[in-house]
């Protein structure tokens, strides 16, 4: 009887103990995460953003932003680049994604997509410019940042895309042709509703992965800037400017935080109703 009663200790105990470690676990890593960043956004506030003090606070820095020009220029070239990577994303994700689940292949086609992801950016980096610069002996600039920001947002959005794919009902389709509806009819009308949230998402998840994207930038961008590559030239070289960083960082998450919810949100909620 001892022996039967024993493990039920150890059991009950292990219940009690993990729900409440899982909870502590979670909000310490969330405190990780999100103080460091609500204490940046203080910061920038500061007379004295260096000395780590918030205090006295000031809207200095973000004034000194304001008439500082030369960050509006990449800005919006990181705004337009991603906007356009974006869009090519969650449309090539749609088609690729819409695909995959027909092929007989749909195993060894995911695996060559989903490579990118676990290609080091460096690398990545570094053999896009050889095979364009090196090899093809063309001018990189803006165009070679983009096509690298889509090759490495494109696996993402494509995951989110076969969230929904993989669990289509393809019979609605099929009674769609029997009714005679074309290929254009069938996919505005049936498909596309059904995707749309995966589409959208996908679109913000490449916006999102493009606009702070530097390790690939860097060896694409020929004589071009973007806001990220603008960021870590001043916080490198250009010391006096960095008080103006911590603003134009507030400002930039300020733009990505939210876009970060809605991206979730259309993964989490929305693609969970069209199950």
């Amino acid at each position: 009887m001892s022996n039967l009663v024993a493990p039920s200790r150890d059991l009950w105990s292990y219940a009690r103990i993990w729900p409440g470690l899982a909870k502590w676990s979670g909000w310490g890593l969330l405190i990780l995460i999100y103080a460091p960043l609500a204490w940046l956004a203080l910061l920038s506030f500061s007379t004295r953003p260096l000395s780590g003090i918030p205090y006295p606070l000031s809207l200095t820095n973000y004034a000194a932003l304001v008439h500082t020009p030369g960050w509006t220029g990449p800005f919006l070239i990181s705004l337009g680049i991603a906007l356009l990577v974006g869009l090519i994303t969650a449309v090539i994700a749609c088609f690729v994604g819409r695909a995959i689940p027909r092929s007989p292949r749909a195993g060894t086609i995911v695996l060559i997509a989903l490579l990118p992801l676990f290609i080091p950016g460096v690398s990545l980096g570094a053999a896009l410019f050889i095979f364009l610069r090196v090899l093809l002996g063309l001018n990189l600039g803006y165009w070679s940042i983009m096509l690298g920001h889509v090759i490495w947002s494109f696996p993402f959005a494509l995951i989110i895309v076969l969230v929904l794919t993989t669990r289509f009902d393809h019979r609605l389709l099929e009674a769609a042709s029997d009714l005679g509806a074309g290929p254009w009819r069938r996919f505005w009308d049936i498909e596309f509703p059904l995707l749309r949230p995966a589409i959208i998402g996908a679109g913000l998840f490449g916006f999102l992965l493009s606009f702070n994207e530097v390790q690939r930038s860097i060896f694409l961008r020929g004589t071009a800037t973007t806001m990220p590559i603008w960021n870590w030239t001043m916080a490198s070289s250009q010391q006096s400017q960095i008080p103006i960083i911590f603003s134009l960082a507030t400002v930039i998450l300020a733009v990505v935080l939210p876009l970060l919810c809605l991206v979730f949100w259309f993964i989490f909620v929305r693609i969970e109703k069209g199950r």
